[in-house]
């Protein structure tokens, strides 16, 4: 069931749906914070770099155009996703002036979720007099985005990465198809996290 798109656009759509309604947050942003997602391992020969994976280069994108037109300083944020590798928020950082020609203001190195994301970020920022923020990360894993960086005790005011399409009644969607496993995995991990993020003290 997990294979078929309209089963993982269905999950997609839950998410989506628990999203907050757009307000904003009690101070105007001062700062924007991109959430990293994954990260892509190249290797040339003996030769080993690191990019961002897909889901970061999104948010990334989306960050970028705030950034121009809001003016607003970066943070990004992510730790180590293996021992070996460098922290993804130095690889964001780098992708971020290289790719789309805005500078990153700070970098949160440690975390390795979400909830670590938010709390390091959060450091970070209101040790520079921050307390406000844009917030961005995919739709789909907004909602607990927010609560995590609500809990660390910053203001934030979501800009997600655009809304993924909702269920369509063509033939298509009920054909197994990789995108839709790893819709569905996201789903699930983002669907089980809710639960988790509210009962966590």
């Amino acid at each position: 069931m997990f294979s078929l798109p309209i089963v993982s656009q269905s999950l997609i759509g839950i998410l989506d749906a628990g999203q907050d309604p757009p307000a904003p947050p009690a101070s105007p942003p001062q700062a924007i914070v991109i959430l990293s997602g994954d990260q892509a391992e190249i290797r040339v020969g003996d030769t080993v770099s690191y990019r961002p994976g897909p889901l970061t280069l999104e948010r990334e994108q989306a960050g970028a155009a705030l950034a121009r037109q809001t003016h607003l300083p970066v943070l990004v944020t992510g730790g180590k996703i293996h021992p070996w590798s460098p922290p993804l928020a130095d690889v964001m950082a780098a992708s971020m002036q290289a790719d789309f020609g805005v500078p990153v203001r700070w970098r949160e190195v440690d975390s390795k979720d979400t909830w670590a994301n938010a709390t390091g970020s959060t450091a970070i920022l209101q040790a520079a007099g921050i307390h406000s923020v844009f917030l961005v990360t995919h739709a789909w894993h907004m909602q607990r985005s927010l609560v995590a960086f609500r809990r660390a005790g910053m203001q934030a005011a979501a800009s997600p990465v655009p809304f993924d399409s909702k269920p369509r009644l063509l033939a298509s969607e009920f054909v197994p198809a990789v995108h839709a496993w790893v819709e569905s995995y996201w789903s699930m991990h983002e669907l089980i996290g809710w639960a988790w993020y509210a009962i966590r003290p």
